[in-house]
């Protein structure tokens, strides 16, 4: 398989002298195409900030974040901000939905935004995948909090990404609806052959990764390593 992302003796610091905060510490990953990556760790432990380098949306202090062998670092903030719309996908703890659009018109502003046609036959393939068909001219409001971030999952795969970073995807639902949603993860991983970074706390829910991770006080250890390939 293709290694999409890798982090390479990563650090971030924030603050100068006795106030400063390792808010990672040397920190490598890498995720390839059709896993399910799983890192865990408690509240403060550094799991945001690997998001928003991994994101680009940060600067390490020191080392390197390779996506498909580009080293974000090295970009300008306008080219990682181009670099952010056309590869990587994002799913948050609240679906971030907008709620005066109805499902299909929260893809079309993606379309708009990219200055492109309105993708409709990409939008029902994912929507048919996610069991959301039907629910096209519906508002925010009248979805379960499931259908929520299952849109969520469809408008991140909706520009065909390389990577997916979901950042506690399932903090406000009950526990059926998220182990549906890691589920749907999951399949989409393995089905599409995306690479899909989950950051949790809660360890019900990683149970399906390919590899886990785990991360404290900023140092972060492979747990799980990916299962042997057989015939």
């Amino acid at each position: 398989m293709t290694k999409v992302m890798e982090l390479i003796d990563v650090s971030k610091r924030f603050g100068d002298g006795h106030v400063a905060v390792n808010a990672l510490s040397k920190v490598n990953f890498e995720i390839e195409q059709g896993q399910f990556v799983s890192i865990i760790g408690p509240s403060g432990s550094g799991k945001s900030t690997f998001l928003t380098i991994a994101a680009g949306l940060q600067t390490p202090t020191s080392g390197q974040v390779l996506l498909n062998g580009t080293d974000l670092a090295a970009q300008t903030e306008k080219q990682r901000l181009q670099y952010r719309f056309d590869h990587v996908g994002f799913i948050l703890q609240s679906s971030n939905l907008i709620p005066y659009l109805t499902v299909s018109e929260q893809f079309k502003l993606i379309d708009r935004l990219a200055r492109q046609k309105f993708q409709i036959d990409e939008m029902h393939q994912l929507l048919d995948r996610l069991d959301l068909r039907k629910l096209d001219d519906v508002y925010p409001n009248a979805l379960s909090g499931g259908e929520r971030q299952r849109v969520a999952i469809a408008k991140a795969l909706y520009h065909d990404p390389d990577i997916i970073l979901a950042d506690e995807p399932t903090a406000s639902l009950d526990s059926t609806r998220s182990f549906d949603v890691v589920d749907r993860l999951v399949s989409e991983a393995h089905d599409l052959n995306k690479a899909i970074i989950m950051v949790t706390h809660d360890e019900r829910l990683i149970t399906k990764s390919d590899v886990i991770y785990q991360i404290d006080d900023g140092k972060m250890q492979k747990i799980q390593q990916p299962s042997p390939v057989t015939d």
